[in-house]
């Protein structure tokens, strides 16, 4: 038990700062989008949301799935030699791959442009991009690497400061002065070298990578190479919808879109901040034959990513016109039909928690990648059907449908291969009692409720502690609970009141067994 809540308090103290450099780093990315949603038309909007699908794809085929290996070889490893050569055995397989797609986009420019875009400015900007994917491969190895030791402080300053906020400052410089589109490929250019060099910066001073190393590509590239067509299908489940949109409709309705799409998928932040520490602690835990203690912080973790992500779900599907509105403008407000939709994919995506780096951690590699291809196989084949007919309604409907089958492939092998999942009796109630109390409530209160720049806080606060009561009253607490509020509490200086009376098994009942009896 004790080790257990060492485990636990580790991977939610990690998750605290990394929640935190994550909302920060969230907030910047969707800024990003907001600044050029602002200053360009929607329809230029929508091909800058092209181009960095783009960017995404080409960075994830040259990456290999080599971030994960790096990041799960690492830890294994006591030997500042061994720890060397896996950060080299990463760069070298990635290192050429991502010259060969720089050249090949560099030199497919025209191509891509007559393909998917309708200005003339998207040459231009399609090459700044190309330019831009050696480095940032290069930069995500090195997180990678600071991942594996387990380092949250570098990963944040690096990635969730230095890269977005960089980013956003250029990309606004740049359009107020006239750069168009191809602001956003100069802006990721330029901030792509600069993280580079500051997040192996930051790697150097955890491993000194200046030394004699001992490589193991042969491990990682074996490790790596399903994930290579998982990690891949997994970028092409959030892109395809874009660039099909592309492809068949007007790159206005990309713009609306990708309005949408931006913050629905914010609402995966929670559990991405679980997520940094999860893979080398589950790793680390596998290597020890202990699967019950994986279990375990499997679930907890995954219960709270739930229940902290379920306001910003309520704000999103009952406000969503408000909430767009807001954020990008009126001329987005249009989208606010495929918002909850989209809220609805993304907050499952959320309450399944790291069911692929549970899987990656034990090996199961394999699986992983052959439920992406199932959910990618899915994704294409509704938007096929549904995008000509329903345009963004139809690639909405597609993202959802890919998420939940992907979703259920992997936590379906993770039960049934492995006896781990994401319930519990306490969790189960949870999952059910929020939405059926409090999303009947938050419809009924939304003909009196706006959601404004002065309201948005003050509801997502008030949504927050009515999420809590209703997990306690329901039962959704337990004894694990504990950790969390010892953690708040050591993180505050200060003695929460009364929150004690709610858990089990410290001490004194739970209010949910009192009204139980």
């Amino acid at each position: 038990m004790a080790d257990r809540e060492r485990e636990l308090s580790a991977l939610l103290s990690s998750a605290v700062l990394v929640m935190v450099g994550g909302v920060m780093g969230a907030a910047a990315k969707l800024g990003e989008r907001v600044v050029i949603g602002r200053l360009l038309s929607p329809d230029a909007y929508g091909e800058v949301s092209l181009g960095l699908a783009l960017l995404m794809f080409t960075t994830t085929l040259a990456m290999a799935g080599c971030t994960q290996g790096v990041s799960r070889f690492v830890p294994r490893f006591d030997d500042d030699v061994d720890q060397r050569g896996v950060w080299v055995s990463g760069m070298a397989v990635t290192t050429g791959l991502a010259a060969a797609f720089a050249v090949a986009m560099f030199l497919g420019a025209e191509w891509i442009a007559g393909l998917f875009f309708e200005s003339e400015a998207a040459v231009p900007f399609v090459r700044v991009l190309s330019c831009s994917i050696p480095f940032v491969v290069g930069f995500r190895i090195a997180i990678a690497g600071i991942r594996g030791h387990e380092n949250t402080v570098y990963r944040t300053l690096a990635q969730d400061v230095l890269d977005p906020f960089l980013r956003i400052g250029l990309i606004a410089a740049l359009l107020l002065a006239g750069y168009g589109i191809v602001a956003a490929g100069v802006a990721y250019l330029l901030a792509a070298v600069a993280t580079f060099l500051a997040a192996h910066y930051f790697l150097h001073r955890l491993l000194p990578l200046v030394g004699p190393y001992r490589t193991h590509t042969r491990e990682l590239v074996t490790f790596s190479a399903p994930l290579v067509v998982s990690t891949v299908v997994s970028v092409l489940l959030t892109q395809t919808d874009t660039l099909m949109l592309g492809y068949f409709r007007t790159s206005a309705e990309v713009g609306l879109y990708s309005a949408a799409y931006p913050l629905a998928s914010g609402l995966l932040v929670v559990l991405t901040a679980f997520g940094f520490l999860y893979l080398p602690i589950a790793s680390r835990l596998d290597a020890e034959g202990d699967r019950t203690m994986l279990d375990d912080i499997y679930a907890t973790t995954t219960k709270w990513v739930y229940v902290v992500t379920f306001p910003a779900f309520v704000l999103f599907v009952v406000f969503p016109a408000d909430v767009l509105g807001l954020v990008f403008g009126s001329e987005y407000t249009p989208a606010a039909t495929v918002l909850p939709i989209l809220a609805i994919g993304f907050f499952l995506s959320a309450a399944a928690g790291r069911d692929r780096e549970t899987l990656s951690a034990l090996g199961a590699t394999t699986w992983i990648a052959a439920g992406n291809v199932f959910g990618l196989g899915l994704n294409v084949v509704v938007n096929v059907a549904l995008i000509p007919r329903l345009g963004i309604t139809g690639a909405a409907l597609a993202s959802v449908t890919s998420l939940l089958a992907v979703h259920v492939v992997i936590c379906g092998i993770l039960a049934v291969n492995y006896g781990i999942t994401p319930l519990s009796a306490e969790a189960g109630r949870a999952y059910l009692g929020l939405p059926l109390i409090v999303l009947p409530w938050a419809v009924l209160l939304s003909p009196w409720v706006s959601v404004t720049a002065l309201t948005a806080l003050p509801v997502l606060v008030a949504l927050g502690c009515l999420s809590l009561v209703v997990v306690a009253l329901v039962g959704g607490l337990e004894p694990s609970d504990l950790v969390i509020v010892t953690l708040l509490e050591d993180t505050l200086g200060v003695t929460i009141p009364y929150v004690r009376r709610w858990i089990p098994g410290d001490g004194e009942p739970a209010i949910a067994a009192s009204i139980a009896d």
